[in-house]
C-alpha cells in the first residue's frame, strides 16, 4: 500500500531509535537466528525485541524477493542452509516446498489456537501464520455515479455493461494475479477457465504486470485518473485506504466483490528449515510467530489476517476489511502439478 511520506519518515526514525536497543550479535552469548522470507514481510521492531530479549537472541531477516524467488533460494541452498526458519511459503507453493524436503516437522503447542481450515499440512512441517483474500476491489463512487449494479459472480464480468472496467495483473509476474487466476480455475474448472478469460479479453480486459501499476495507475479510486473502476487486489485494501488516507477520510472509497469463488484465499506458512543448527531457538521463534502478540501485529504490518483465532483485529479491519465467506480454494498438489501449464495456457489465450 502507498504510505504517507511524513508517516513513513516517522516510522523510519522510530525504527532507528528502537534498533539501538536491540541485542548485538557480537555480544557475549547472543544467538543469531536467521529467518528467510519474502520482500513484503514486515513486523514491528518492538515485537521482535520481545523475542530477542526473552531468548537472548538476535533475529536477522533475509529478504529474498517474492515468494517464489525466496523459496527457490531455500531449495537451491538446502545442502548448506542460509537460514533457520522460513516465513512466507503460501498455498500456491505449498506442495512444491514440502516435496523438496527442506522443512523439519514441528508440532507447536499453539496448533489448537490456529484456524482449522488453515492447517493444510498434516505433517506439520509448515504451520499457518496468516491468510488473506485476493478479490476484485471496486470504486464505490464510480458505480454510484453510473447507477451500475455490482457484478455478483465472475461470469458477470463478461457482461457488456462492464466492458473495459477491469484491470488484472499478469499471473506469470504477480502474486495477486496468480491468485485470481486460481480463483477462475476453481470456479470454471481446468477445462473451462480459458473460455472465461477469452470472454473477458473480448470484453475489454486490461492486463498489467504488477499490483502497483494496476492499483496506482489504472484503478480509478486510487489515482483518480485511472480508467478502470475494478482491480484485482486484496480484501484488506479498503482498510488500507482509510489508514493511509491523506487527508483523512471517514469511509473507505473502495470495497471488495465477495461472491462465491470471486476471491482466492492465500495462506502463508512458517516452518523450520532442515539442517538448522539452532533447532531449539527456531522452535521458540515459530511459537512466537503463532502467539497473540506477533499475530496481532500482522494486520497493520502486512495487511493480512492472523491465523491465531485468539488474536484481535484492529478496528480499521473490523470496520472496512472483509473476509470471503465462500473463497475459492484449490488443492495445493493440484496447483503444484499444473501451475506452470495453466499460466502458459492463460498467456496464449490472453496476451498473444
Amino acid at each position: 500500500m502507498r504510505i504517507n511520506r511524513h508517516l513513513f519518515i516517522s516510522w523510519v526514525l522510530l525504527i532507528l531509535l528502537l534498533s539501538s536497543c536491540r541485542p548485538k550479535s557480537e555480544d557475549k552469548d547472543i544467538t543469531v537466528l536467521n529467518v528467510m522470507t519474502h520482500d513484503s514481510f514486515a513486523v514491528s521492531e518492538n515485537i521482535i525485541q520481545l523475542f530477542e530479549r526473552e531468548n537472548n537472541a538476535q533475529v536477522k531477516f533475509l529478504l529474498s524477493g517474492d515468494t517464489g524467488a525466496a523459496l527457490n533460494r531455500a531449495i537451491l541452498t538446502k545442502n548448506s542452509p542460509q537460514a533457520d526458519v522460513f516465513y512466507g511459503v503460501d498455498n500456491t507453493f505449498l506442495s512444491r516446498a514440502l516435496s523438496e524436503g527442506i522443512f523439519e516437522p514441528y508440532a507447536s503447542n499453539l496448533i489448537n489456537e490456529l484456524s482449522e481450515d488453515l492447517l493444510l499440512d498434516p505433517s506439520q512441517r509448515l504451520l499457518p501464520a496468516d491468510y488473506g483474500d485476493v478479490c476484485i476491489n471496486y470504486d464505490r463512487a464510480y458505480f454510484s455515479a453510473h447507477s451500475l449494479a455490482l457484478p455478483v459472480s465472475l461470469q458477470d464480468l463478461t457482461l457488456p455493461q462492464y466492458r473495459g472496467l477491469l484491470v488484472v495483473e499478469n499471473p506469470a509476474t504477480s502474486s495477486p494475479g496468480l491468485a485470481f487466476l486460481m480463483a477462475t480455475i476453481a470456479e470454471f474448472g481446468s477445462d473451462g477457465f480459458i473460455n472465461f478469460w477469452k470472454e473477458l479479453r473480448a470484453n475489454g480486459l486490461v492486463v498489467v504486470n504488477d499490483w502497483e501499476s494496476a492499483y496506482y495507475s489504472n484503478f480509478s479510486a486510487s489515482s483518480g485518473k485511472g480508467s478502470q473502476p475494478m482491480v484485482v487486489s486484496y480484501s484488506s485494501s479498503p482498510a488500507a485506504e482509510v489508514i493511509f488516507a491523506d487527508p483523512p477520510v471517514d469511509d473507505a472509497p473502495t470495497a471488495s466483490l465477495m461472491g462465491k469463488n470471486m476471491c482466492f484465499r492465500q495462506v502463508e506458512f512458517v516452518g523450520i528449515l532442515a539442517g538448522t543448527k539452532q533447532r531449539d531457538l527456531a522452535e521458540k521463534f515459530v511459537d512466537f510467530v503463532l502467539s497473540v502478540p506477533f499475530q496481532e501485529d500482522i494486520p497493520l504490518q502486512m495487511f493480512v489476517y492472523p491465523a491465531n483465532k485468539n488474536a484481535k483485529l484492529p478496528k480499521e479491519f473490523s470496520q472496512y476489511a472483509q473476509t470471503a465467506k465462500q473463497p475459492a480454494t484449490l488443492d495445493p498438489q493440484l496447483i503444484a502439478d499444473y501451475r506452470d501449464a495453466w499460466i502458459e495456457e492463460w498467456t496464449a489465450a490472453v496476451l498473444r
